[in-house]
């Protein structure tokens, strides 16, 4: 990929992190505060389809055609699928944002799905010309789930359409879909992205256990979202299956970063170190929560408060999966090596992790049935917080020159 183009796919996921940002406290505003226009109920789902195309895809489908270097057939394809996607995904936050589910916002889901598997196709066909890496079964592995996690918004969209919505199945659907995409499509492309660079470490020895451990796991791990649906218990086997597969998957890659740490120290700046390790630390919280839910009694605790679902939700989105992608382009250079930017970065990282924090204070109070006074007001300061820290941040790496 050309350096200017390069730039330009790298700005245009900042600012569409930016516009997350600011969707995001738009909506805290409105919890918090009166606030008569948009409806709250299509400014989720705008933001929701917005971050997950604008901006984890967008960047992910990036960093993956820049891992192939000049192993690609056909360069102007990927530059055109990247295009397209992200009108699809400027589409999609405006359609949802008017109308919700509707015509215009479907057409531009679904075209951003069918991009979708556009590049898969011509993305798997380059990658099996590479000679072997560690990164190749990671890379393919994301794709696969990418394409699978489609199933449940096509299952969705078409109850919508018809208008024939069942409680279980509706929920069945999201959860199909937000699962393949977090511990599918997000975690393997992440998991290439990461071995990528723990090879370029001298006498780094790949573990092949690693892939086939959590890839394993993905598919049985789905019906640790679906425990409230009262399965059978031939069924109920495979979370618990899929959750000792994860623990497993957990302790190689823990002994992988271990056995690494001080090479990891000498070859990665502090920064990029703070926000890997804080991302590393959600993904392991993530996986410890899973553990907890294969306890149906708690299962049916987490998914009946919302503010309980939503911390998770955003424990992956933003503490695993976006700190994870600010950490690597900061580490890649893809963001200016400054003060202003590792400033922004942490001031961002702390937003993130103190939403957690208030998150979790809602949730627990509502197990006992208390209304903690003043969280939607202190959750619209954070939320502010995090979008300062993102203007900073985009605006500082939009200065001309070359990067430090």
């Amino acid at each position: 990929m050309e350096q200017s183009k390069k730039e330009f796919f790298i700005k245009a996921g900042l600012i569409n992190l930016t516009l997350i940002a600011l969707i995001g406290a738009l909506m805290r505003y409105k919890i918090g505060f009166e606030f008569p226009f948009f409806n709250q109920k299509n400014l989720l789902h705008a933001h929701s389809h917005y971050a997950f195309a604008g901006w984890v895809t967008h960047i992910l489908f990036t960093l993956m055609v820049l891992f192939l270097k000049n192993n690609i057939t056909n360069k102007a394809i990927y530059d055109r699928l990247l295009k397209a996607n992200l009108i699809c995904a400027a589409g999609m936050l405006i359609s949802f944002t008017i109308q919700g589910y509707g015509p215009v916002s479907i057409t531009f889901s679904t075209l951003s799905i069918l991009i979708g598997y556009c590049f898969s196709y011509f993305y798997i066909k380059d990658l099996n010309n590479l000679p072997d890496h560690p990164s190749k079964n990671w890379f393919k592995a994301a794709l696969l789930f990418n394409v699978l996690s489609s199933l449940g918004t096509f299952y969705l969209a078409y109850m919508m359409v018809t208008k024939n919505i069942n409680q279980h199945s509706y929920l069945g659907s999201v959860y199909f879909y937000l699962h393949f995409q977090y511990s599918g499509w997000f975690f393997f492309a992440i998991m290439g992205l990461i071995i990528d660079k723990f090879a370029e470490l001298p006498s780094f020895s790949y573990d092949s256990q690693l892939f086939k451990t959590f890839f394993s796991a993905c598919v049985p791990a789905y019906f640790l979202s679906i425990l409230w649906a009262k399965l059978p218990w031939y069924l109920y086997i495979l979370p618990v299956v899929a959750v000792l597969l994860q623990l497993w998957g957990l302790s190689i890659l823990i002994k992988k970063v271990r056995t690494h740490l001080r090479q990891i120290k000498s070859a990665w700046p502090k920064p990029v170190r703070w926000l890997l390790g804080l991302a590393f630390f959600a993904l392991i919280i993530k996986l410890l929560l899973q553990t907890g839910s294969v306890f149906p009694e708690i299962s049916k605790l987490a998914f009946g408060f919302r503010s309980i679902v939503i911390a998770y939700l955003h424990l992956v989105l933003l503490a695993f999966t976006t700190l994870f992608l600010l950490g690597y382009l900061l580490l890649n250079n893809h963001i200016r090596q400054n003060k202003i930017s590792v400033m922004s970065l942490i001031v961002f990282s702390v937003g993130v992790f103190a939403n957690e924090f208030v998150l979790m204070i809602q949730g627990v109070a509502s197990f006992a049935y208390i209304l903690v006074p003043h969280l939607n007001e202190v959750l619209f300061g954070v939320s502010l917080v995090m979008l300062l820290s993102m203007v900073t941040l985009m605006l500082n790496n939009f200065k001309e020159g070359k990067h430090n």
